[in-house]
């Protein structure tokens, strides 16, 4: 599903955020990117979700060279990969329904599908009441989930997670992760970057730790522990 190699990113300036990191994980895997803030690891998802380039190294995911890959392409690519942020990034203007039906009317779902499949969405993260409040009149735990509703409407095979839980209390993160497992589980591989080690320990997931954009070759199996 995600293979990397010797994948280097330098930013003008000369700042590099990665340096020759190469590793794999396999469809049907999850795993843990670790690492402080400022390793690099959001660079990393984003170069996997092609939103960025790399400076030098190949990057393939779900069997598509995403340094070949014409420009035409890449809104196809991106389709099939849900994005979590730890800012929500949910548009204030809009009620929760219509924020998690975004991804469907970009993609052009017919409005009974898209109804059917967001209500579907928020009632797997236990958020169906809520479909007509406000973002801003939800908890900070409410929001992510409504992130992550939005992020899986579409069904993707790969699920990025950008510190889903770096605003949370040790509860409502300890749910968030554990709706990450639900959705592996039905075998949607997923990359969770978080530096809540106490917490991810705990699921016994292989944990891939980035630091000064440095890591670790690994080869990451459906259900392999870490080790």
């Amino acid at each position: 599903m995600i293979r990397l190699q010797r994948v280097t990113k330098r930013f003008d300036g000369g700042t590099e955020a990665l340096n020759n990191v190469s590793l794999r994980v396999d469809v049907g895997a999850l795993a843990f990117l670790t690492g402080p803030s400022g390793a690099g690891k959001s660079t990393l998802l984003r170069l996997i979700a092609r939103l960025e380039r790399p400076t030098r190294g190949r990057i393939m995911v779900n069997g598509k060279d995403l340094d070949t890959l014409p420009r035409r392409e890449v809104p196809q690519f991106r389709r099939s990969i849900g994005l979590v942020f730890q800012d929500h990034r949910l548009l204030l203007d809009r009620r929760v329904h219509a924020n998690v039906a975004l991804p469907l009317e970009i993609l052009g779902y017919r409005r009974t599908e898209a109804r059917k499949r967001v209500r579907a969405a928020l009632d797997k993260v236990g958020l169906l009441q809520k479909e007509n409040a406000w973002p801003q009149t939800l908890s900070a735990g409410e929001q992510q989930r409504v992130g992550i509703a939005r992020a899986i409407v579409h069904r993707p095979a790969l699920l990025l997670a950008d510190e889903p839980t770096g605003n949370l209390d040790p509860k409502l993160s300890r749910e968030i992760m554990e709706l990450f497992l639900d959705f592996n589980r039905v075998g949607v591989t997923a990359l969770i970057a978080s530096h809540n080690l106490e917490l991810i320990t705990e699921f016994g997931r292989p944990m891939l730790h980035l630091e000064n954009g440095n890591l670790e070759a690994r080869h990451v199996k459906p259900g392999h522990s870490a080790g």
